[in-house]
């Protein structure tokens, strides 16, 4: 056998690829499941905390920050096992899915709520007052006029943030989470060869590639015209 022929046995090898094709295709789906739940609540999420913090109650303000800034101190691996192997001893046990999404959500969230907040506060002074004048309320002005130029602002590094926190999906394998990692790592010790693993990168790159040059078209589309 050839050093090429032993590389593609080694890395390649269709007949385990074949065999273990299932399980990977299962772990796509968890993935995709998972990564739409922390994406769709750390957002939301994000953005409550940030309306509520523009009212400037200081002691909910101060909480606010408190907790956004914990969470964006603390690696989401950390996290997730804080959450997986702390909270049975409150009377609390999450699975392995809900421990992952609890955690990615909470760290996207704390990302978000500052992204959030920063567009919300980069928006002129004069437009609120403008708004203010012509008899709208605090809350008409936030929703109707600061809060979509203050999303428009927020697109770029909302996107970027929300992709690398979305990709940490992988850090479930650490709960004994079957996703896509997960999957392709018990593959490769049942069979005693890499190429899951290879699977799974490919069915990574398959994920968010097409979300990676999405995000691209949304920042072109939604950026300020310079």
């Amino acid at each position: 056998m050839s050093r090429w022929d032993r590389f593609l046995d080694t890395f390649f090898n269709l007949k385990v690829m074949a065999k273990y094709l299932p399980d990977i295709l299962s772990g796509v789906v968890l993935t995709i499941e998972l990564a739409l739940a922390v994406v769709i609540t750390g957002l939301l999420a994000g953005l409550i905390l940030a309306l509520i913090r523009s009212v400037g109650i200081r002691p909910i303000n101060w909480l606010i920050i408190f907790v956004v800034d914990v969470f964006r101190s603390l690696p989401p691996l950390v996290v997730i096992v804080l959450v997986y192997f702390g909270l049975p001893s409150a009377g609390f046990a999450p699975s392995a899915f809900v421990s992952t999404w609890m955690s990615l959500a909470l760290v996207l969230m704390a990302f978000a709520e500052e992204i959030f907040w920063a567009g919300i506060t980069s928006t002129p002074k004069g437009q609120w007052e403008a708004s203010r004048s012509t008899g709208l309320s605090f809350s008409q002005t936030l929703l109707s006029v600061i809060l979509p130029q203050a999303l428009r602002l927020t697109i770029a590094p909302l996107t970027n943030r929300t992709i690398a926190i979305t990709k940490g999906t992988a850090l479930g394998t650490v709960v004994a989470l079957h996703e896509i990692l997960g999957m392709a790592s018990s593959a490769v010790s049942n069979s005693y060869n890499p190429s899951p693993l290879m699977m799974g990168a490919a069915a990574y790159i398959v994920l968010f590639l097409p979300v990676v040059v999405a995000a691209r078209w949304i920042e072109s589309r939604f950026a300020w015209k310079r």
